[in-house]
């Protein structure tokens, strides 16, 4: 009882703490706006937002401690309870997302992609729901936006526009419209006050997570937030995000051109575009992980799965220029425009990149230094892997949980010599050693985290998102996507090396490094096929 009068005491505190710091933050709005009617809803309405989170906050808090007080660490009964505050838990803080909206839903979002990172019950309440379910802004408030940022309401700047959403996200909500001149558009819509909203929402998630830290020195996301307060002003900034989507193309073109026909990225309308509105050609396409619209086309998900694979692989290892966002409802799937049936039917596949406000710039040296990682990573060299991860700041103590993080395996299975070694198996042993491994070694993992560049955090998150995009459309165990990304980081330290020889002899030896890695990934491949081979004979 003493222990729950002091977490109450403690919960207490943040709530009437945070609903002063909003009171005295929102006087300080009103007095100092341009627009006293729209300080005036800021103030009423961020200390409410404030005092949601701090009660959130204090009552998960106080959950956990209040909880599992008392309980043998390694009981049945303690891992019974601890699932279910885990559940209660992610679901007041999805509740809280929804409620709050804008920077709680991106943050929401980070969290559900961050896969065994966290307690697999938010894995399981957040992802579909942060990413399906955001609220949307009235049409009424679509309108003021179009008319402030374009100069006049839809019906006048569109032929036609559809006052429902087709997609909401965090940020923003998508019509679909056409323009005077009959072109089908889909008109990118920036939730009102979102630009106000951020730095106070910013600055209340800072001041709870900073505080719990404090009292709960376990409780460390400070990271979290310190990127989502990096990548949120870009992301509000919608002629960044257009200006990334035309610097995507370009890398591709210029680098890639191999599979730039491939990639595809909607063409934006500048004269119907602002920082806050944007307008891009309407694209029609089922979703990456629609896997019944997907075979109606006739395209094979197998060849999608390589398709996205090697497009992030070269975006990570040559571009240096990455898309940090490409969960299922970012990515479309058509057939390739001048593409024809094959002999059984099938098309070929053309990915279409969508959201691009999210972009992390690799330089050179971050750039070889992750695809060097990554070869080693694929060919299970011990060496390489301690090599390239103390590179990142992932020292003696914390390499192999490095490793383990990117492929999702634990450090036995990581330097395996088997070509089915990074295979993740989809069973039940498989994810529940995984979660006891995050359990585990969760304070390590944190000062890992806290020790990584903050590029290779976003890189992370990518992972994750496409590693449920890879499960999505093979629902299998599969290496591939692990072979392909072996390939391309090979291919990229190559091309490094030989744009720095210097002789005939450093130029021949790096071809004939070249000539090894190529027939070596040739035999993982073969290898490969035998053993799916053997495996379905055995399912038949």
């Amino acid at each position: 009882m003493v222990v729950a009068r002091s977490i109450w005491g403690v919960k207490s505190k943040l709530a009437f703490g945070a609903l002063a710091l909003g009171a005295g933050a929102g006087a300080a709005t009103v007095a100092k706006s341009d627009d006293p009617a729209t300080a005036l809803k800021l103030c009423t309405t961020v200390p409410v937002r404030l005092f949601r989170l701090s009660v959130t906050a204090a009552t998960i808090a106080f959950d956990y401690e209040y909880s599992l007080w008392g309980l043998p660490e390694d009981s049945i009964e303690r891992t019974r309870i601890k699932h279910e505050v885990h559940t209660r838990s992610a679901r007041r803080l999805e509740e809280l997302c929804f409620k709050n909206g804008g920077i709680y839903i991106k943050l929401g979002q980070h969290i559900g992609q961050l896969e065994y990172l966290v307690p697999q019950e938010y894995i399981n309440t957040l992802r579909e729901s942060m990413l399906n379910r955001c609220p949307t802004s009235s049409y009424d408030q679509v309108c003021q936006v179009v008319k402030k940022e374009l100069g006049g309401p839809p019906e006048e700047i569109f032929e036609e526009f559809d006052p429902v959403p087709i997609a909401s996200a965090s940020l923003a909500q998508v019509h679909v419209a056409r323009t005077h001149h009959g072109q089908k558009v889909a008109v990118k819509v920036q939730h009102m006050h979102m630009t106000d909203t951020a730095a106070a929402d910013y600055a209340t998630v800072e001041l709870i997570v900073n505080t719990l830290h404090r009292l709960f020195p376990s409780f460390d996301y400070r990271w979290l937030v310190d990127e989502v307060h990096d990548s949120l002003p870009k992301e509000l900034d919608f002629l960044n995000e257009a200006n990334n989507s035309i610097k995507c193309m370009d890398n591709f073109r210029r680098l890639s051109p191999h599979i730039a026909e491939y990639v595809y990225a909607p063409a934006v309308y500048w004269n119907l575009s602002t920082s806050k509105l944007l307008t891009m050609e309407f694209v029609e396409g089922p979703q990456v992980n629609d896997l019944k619209s997907i075979q109606k086309l006739g395209i094979n998900p197998h060849d999608i799965a390589r398709l996205v694979s090697r497009t992030f692989a070269e975006m990570m290892f040559k571009h240096g220029f990455v898309h940090c966002d490409p969960h299922a409802a970012n990515l479309l799937v058509r057939t390739l425009p001048s593409s024809k049936s094959g002999i059984f039917g099938r098309r070929k596949p053309q990915l279409v990149l969508l959201d691009h406000g999210l972009y992390k710039q690799l330089d050179i040296s971050m750039r070889t230094n992750y695809a060097a990682l990554w070869k080693a990573l694929v060919l299970a060299d011990a060496k390489g892997i301690k090599e390239n991860c103390m590179k990142f700041g992932a020292g003696e103590d914390l390499y192999a949980l490095f490793a383990g993080i990117l492929t999702m395996r634990p450090w036995n299975r990581v330097i395996d010599p088997a070509v089915d070694h990074l295979a993740i198996q989809g069973n039940a042993s498989d994810h529940s050693e995984l979660q006891m491994y995050a359990s585990q070694y969760f304070p390590q993992i944190t000062e890992l985290l806290h020790k990584l560049p903050r590029v290779i955090l976003l890189m992370l998150k990518t992972n994750d998102c496409l590693r449920a995009v890879n499960n999505a459309l093979i629902q299998r165990p599969s290496v591939e996507s692990f072979i392909i990304i072996g390939r391309v980081s090979s291919e990229a330290l190559i091309e490094e090396k030989l744009s720095h020889a210097t002789s005939l002899f450093t130029y021949l030896f790096v071809c004939f490094e070249q000539i090894s890695l190529e027939a070596r990934f040739l035999i993982m491949q073969v290898a490969l096929w035998i053993l799916q081979f053997r495996t379905a004979l055995r399912l038949y």
